[in-house]
């Protein structure tokens, strides 16, 4: 999935963000890479089987909701 942000700094932060959850995954099932290419992020999903798949893509994309969405409500308040 390639991914674009308002800005080159949100791919940034996101990226910071994830980084635990790539390098140390729940589960055996799948694995994630994550690449920052300027306010792009490159979120590739590997996985044994559909399910694996699915269940790895909507964490990394809930996950990227979240912290995108604490970022809006930051930059409101600031």
């Amino acid at each position: 999935m390639r991914l674009k942000f308002s800005s080159e700094k949100y791919s940034e932060i996101v990226c910071k963000a994830l980084l635990p959850e790539i390098k140390k995954p729940v589960t055996q099932r799948s694995r994630a890479r994550l690449k920052k290419d300027g306010a792009f992020l490159i979120l590739k999903v590997e996985a044994r089987d559909t399910v694996a798949l699915r269940v790895a893509l909507n964490a990394y994309l809930r996950w990227i909701n979240s912290t995108t969405k604490v970022l809006e409500i930051l930059e409101t308040v600031s």
